[in-house]
């Protein structure tokens, strides 16, 4: 790790967004590429930039082990860009470049919790070094004498640029000379050291200093701080630039020496031709035994997924939650204003006006505040590639993922906590759901497997499905091993498919008899469940034997300022979040009725539903108790539904979630209905119902 105490430091916040950034393209292209058999031009000098850069950022935060590594892989690279790769390294490159990748986002992570990085990185550099040397040994399109030496010095290839003086070249400065306004002009060719990282703003800064003792009239590259090129460049070619001056050649040298990290300074009679500012060419066209293939239109070139230019920043999310409390509190303090007790009875025309014009600016701040958290939940997605293809492998199963809905976007919140259930999910469905190839064969299935992620909008909800086409789930298996564990709590007849079904979800339970890498662990679907109602959601299970299963998640868009219906139960106010509730009514006495164990239920449309009188759970007083004086809500908690009984509805509100004091967690608050509180306008604190608990 760095000496340097970077924890509370943009910069690293800077360097850890986009490592993770570029790690994440990185695995992007290559399982693209895997998957086309192809890797483009456009898409080795795409990694080589990757590489390049997280080489450069790692170096100039001081941590090594990143840095190292990535140079090694840079090195790759090069080599690949200029010579190809042929057919027998092709799938081992993959590998190789997957498990670098997994190694940096590892480092990554220990950066970013402040651990200390790993110090052993021989055996994974070992492995870049052997493919560069068995590459240097296939007679390609030519030798590798530069790959021969880094394999010998265990150093950085070196790539030169030729200056051409040619003294006819149009873009070319003449030769040294005074000026005849007595001033002199130098050519100079700066080196920075190696691995210095941040080559172009290091120019920058160079050439700002150069300015104060004349004119810098030229360099190359031309656009230090907006040409995303001009870092690789000046790593590889040096820097160069032209000044105008009245200083002498010794000056001009002890003043460029003085910046930071430079390396060399060197006077040179002329700048290169104006071409070499531009980006190198990609690779030349190989013989058809080698995967480095020409440039191509296809979907997978980095080239085609960064076409268009945004305007974009980042926004650090500690920044977002701040302004979304401090928008949850003006929502607060307008409900407060427009809702005060000295208000009653007045007739304030100008006042009422102002207000609601008050409450329409607060709803659009709301919406645009909680727009931008929303994030596409594509990023999630595509982090399940990578599980299906490396499972895939060492199962020896081929399977497809499909994606759907990517475009969905969610709350940044919410997609933290669902990445976790649903990389559980596909490996359940890879390990447990989807069959062997021959298996599938001999039940008339195409033996490629399909597991298909999808995701869309349903209101104020989102609804994700994890579908597999394997051998669905045998319900006796499962109530077989339920018993086995004292699971039920029924007989067994008595247990409908879905609720044998849901009983995959109970703590400890697994169908799998073997302890792999993948499963058998006895932490399964209950871990799951758990983080999906962490966040407010529900898990259903829906399966076809033979033919497949499909889990959903059911989750809400966002969890700080939700629609509710505020309800009076005695002398106390209680929130039910809207996207709970189905209906209210009044019921007469002639509708009730009572199951075999004297618990009231209620007959509605033909259908009996449990009545859950909430002045009986929470032990209130002073309450209605006559079913026809008071209110029910019909409330869905998706795998339940019930009626609960309540004094009276107030009305609907937009309320501001705020989290339980710490405190109350050992009294199992939660466990018992109660998911959070909020504050009136009139400045009292609601209670706001957990249905999920509830019925539970």
């Amino acid at each position: 790790m760095s000496d340097f105490d970077f924890t509370n430091d943009s910069m690293l916040e800077m360097y850890l967004f986009e490592s993770t950034t570029l790690l994440e393209q990185l695995d992007d292209i290559l399982l693209q590429s895997e998957k086309s058999e192809n890797l483009s031009s456009e898409n080795i000098n795409e990694i080589f930039r990757i590489m390049h850069t997280i080489k450069g950022s790692s170096a100039m935060m001081e941590f090594d082990t990143i840095t190292h590594v990535s140079h090694k892989l840079e090195d790759l690279f090069y080599v690949i860009r200029e010579h190809g790769i042929d057919d027998e390294h092709f799938t081992r490159l993959f590998d190789l470049v997957l498990k670098v990748s997994d190694f940096l986002k590892e480092e990554v992570d220990k950066v970013q919790r402040n651990l200390a990085l790993s110090e052993d990185t021989h055996e994974l550099t070992g492995e870049i070094l052997s493919l560069l040397a068995e590459l240097n040994t296939v007679p390609l399109s030519e030798s590798l004498p530069l790959a021969a030496k880094a394999l010998q010095e265990d150093a950085p290839l070196e790539i030169s640029l030729q200056i051409k003086d040619d003294s006819s070249t149009a873009d070319q400065e003449t030769d040294i000379k005074p000026e005849a306004d007595g001033q002199n002009i130098f050519h100079l060719n700066i080196r920075f050291a190696k691995d210095c990282g941040m080559e172009n703003i290091r120019a920058f800064m160079l050439v700002t200093k150069l300015n104060d003792f004349g004119t810098v009239l030229k360099t190359i590259p031309a656009e230090l701080n907006e040409n995303s090129e001009a870092s690789f460049i000046i790593a590889t070619d040096g820097f160069y630039c032209t000044i105008k001056t009245d200083l002498d050649a010794d000056r001009i040298m002890q003043e460029t020496k003085s910046i930071l990290s430079v390396d060399t300074v060197e006077f040179i009679n002329a700048l290169p031709v104006s071409t070499s500012n531009k980006p190198r060419a990609a690779a030349p066209q190989k013989s058809d035994n080698t995967k480095n293939a020409p440039a191509s239109n296809n979907n997978g070139s980095a080239n085609n997924m960064k076409a268009s230019k945004q305007n974009l920043i980042s926004v650090g999310l500690n920044k977002l939650d701040s302004l979304m409390d401090l928008v949850g509190e003006i929502v607060i303090t307008e409900s407060m204003v427009s809702g005060s007790s000295d208000l009653a009875g007045l007739e304030l025309e100008n006042f009422d006006k102002a207000a609601r014009q008050l409450r329409k600016l607060t709803d659009e701040l709301q919406d645009i505040v909680m727009s931008i958290r929303m994030v596409p939940i594509a990023s999630t997605f595509q982090k399940m590639k990578r599980i299906v293809r490396d499972m895939g492998k060492k199962l020896s199963k081929d399977v497809d993922l499909v994606l759907m809905g990517e475009s969905t976007e969610v709350d940044k919140t919410i997609i933290d906590g669902i990445a976790d259930p649903l990389m559980h999910l596909v490996r359940n469905a890879m390990d447990h759901a989807i069959e062997s190839a021959q298996v599938r064969e001999d039940a008339g299935k195409n033996p490629v497997g399909k597991i298909i992620l999808s995701a869309q909008n349903m209101g104020g909800d989102i609804l994700i499905s994890v579908h597999d086409d394997g051998k669905g789930l045998d319900a006796e298996v499962i109530l077989q091993k339920a018993e086995e564990n004292n699971i039920l709590s029924k007989p067994e007849s008595e247990y409908s498919e879905k609720e044998i079904f849901n009983l995959l979800t109970a703590p400890g339970f697994s169908t799998k008899d073997n302890v792999t890498e993948f499963s058998g662990r006895g932490v399964g679907m209950d871990v799951v469940k758990k983080n999906v109602e962490k966040i407010g959601g529900t898990v259903t299970i829906e399966s076809v034997k033979g033919i497949g299963t499909t889990i959903f998640f059911k989750i809400p868009l966002t969890l700080a300022i939700i629609a509710s219906m505020e309800i009076k139960v005695g002398n106390n106010i209680y929130a039910v979040p809207i996207a709970n509730i189905r209906e209210s009514f009044k019921a007469t006495a002639g509708q009730l009725i009572k199951d075999p164990e004297q618990n009231e239920m209620i007959m509605l449309r033909g259908v009996c539903y449990p009545i859950i009188r909430l002045h009986q759970i929470f032990r209130l007083e002073d309450t209605m108790t006559n079913i026809e004086d008071g209110i029910l809500l019909l409330v869905d908690s998706g795998d339940n539904l019930a009626c609960i009984f309540a004094d009276d509805l107030i009305g609907k509100h937009q309320i501001v979630v705020k989290p339980l004091p710490i405190f109350l967690n050992r009294f199992s608050v939660k466990e018992n209905g109660i998911a959070g509180c909020t504050i009136l306008g009139d400045g009292s604190i609601s209670l706001i119902l957990d249905i999920q608990g509830i019925l539970n």
